[in-house]
């Protein structure tokens, strides 16, 4: 068990036929000038006739609230229309927005899909699911070909997620999730020429948050929802940033030992902090009093319990969890 998180930024799409791309295009060049009715007016018709790229980027539209008023529940309905059709932006998107809304399975099932075709974000999410077991079937090997995948595509949030999964998964584990990674790569869809990967720097992006690839979005919640809108940003595809440092926040603990020290060890990263705590209670007996700290790492709760005066000691409790996924990290 293990992860970490992420975040966003934006990039536009537009269609695959040389005649819609070029509508597509327009309704682009449109939002960059900041003209989002315009681009709204080029982009409905086209997304009305089943143009998935027009669709998605209807969907945004619609999420932020440009050119039209915010309605999540159309914006959701239409990415969903673009990610029936197999559009991995809007796949990824709706995965984020489901996953982060609370609907995990829902969400993973969306994720699992663009991580086929190589979305680092969504390998990300997905991988760190698949190690966990967190609503999925366990699957460690395959999990680690995911994460490797995408921290290979330069996420940062991948990477620090691949470092601790090599502290914590068995060589022989690895070796195989790299072999699968290689295989996956040659057969994942080569990128399209027609996407627009640099966002206008007039569309400034949001920071994010760090470790495992969740992007912040805003979720769907309820029937047609208006209100003020963020900043100006094209219809994108959600991409790492940073953010500010997850500060842990020492739960109760079953003992009060005193303790100190600038060790911890971790058990696992949880989209639910119910997870975490669930698992800390189940464990405490075996940690002689050690508190729990549930430090958020995006869309997800890392559970780790300390102090620890050294790694000695940390190694040694984690020696008495047999069974448990159990690896050591420095104190914050």
């Amino acid at each position: 068990m293990i992860h970490g998180r992420i975040a966003l930024a934006a990039l536009l799409v537009f269609g695959a036929s040389a005649t819609a791309a070029q509508t597509v295009r327009a309704g682009i060049e449109a939002w960059q000038r900041a003209d989002y009715a315009a681009a709204v007016t080029i982009w409905r018709p086209l997304a009305e006739a089943g143009d998935a790229d027009a669709q998605f980027n209807l969907g945004q539209a619609y999420r932020l609230g440009r050119g039209v008023a915010i309605n999540l529940a159309v914006s959701k309905a239409w990415f969903e229309r673009a990610a029936d059709k197999g559009h991995v932006d809007a796949q990824t998107t709706l995965g984020l927005l489901l996953f982060q809304n609370g609907e995990q399975a829902e969400g993973l099932k969306w994720l699992a899909k663009a991580a086929e075709q190589g979305e680092a974000r969504a390998m990300l999410i997905y991988g760190t699911a698949l190690v966990n077991g967190d609503t999925v079937t366990q699957d460690p090997v395959l999990g680690y070909a995911f994460v490797s995948r995408s921290a290979a595509q330069g996420l940062s949030p991948a990477k620090e997620t691949l470092r601790q999964l090599d502290e914590l998964l068995p060589l022989a584990d690895r070796k195989k999730g790299l072999a699968l990674a290689k295989a996956k790569a040659k057969a994942a869809p080569p990128t399209g020429a027609t996407t627009l990967r640099k966002p206008p720097a007039a569309a400034p992006t949001k920071p994010a948050a760090k470790p495992v690839a969740v992007a912040k979005a805003t979720p769907p919640k309820t029937a047609p929802v208006t209100g003020s809108a963020p900043e100006p940003a094209p219809p994108t595809k959600t991409a790492p940033a940073k953010a500010a440092p997850a500060k842990a926040a020492p739960a109760k603990t079953v003992a009060a030992a005193p303790a100190t020290g600038k060790w911890r060890i971790q058990l696992g990263a949880f989209s639910q902090r119910g997870s975490a705590q669930a698992l800390y209670a189940k464990l405490s007996g075996s940690l002689g009093g050690r508190q729990a700290y549930y430090v958020p790492a995006g869309a997800v709760t890392r559970l780790q319990v300390g102090p620890f005066a050294s790694r000695a000691e940390a190694n040694a409790a984690c020696a008495r969890l047999k069974g448990q996924a159990c690896f050591v990290v420095g104190g914050k």
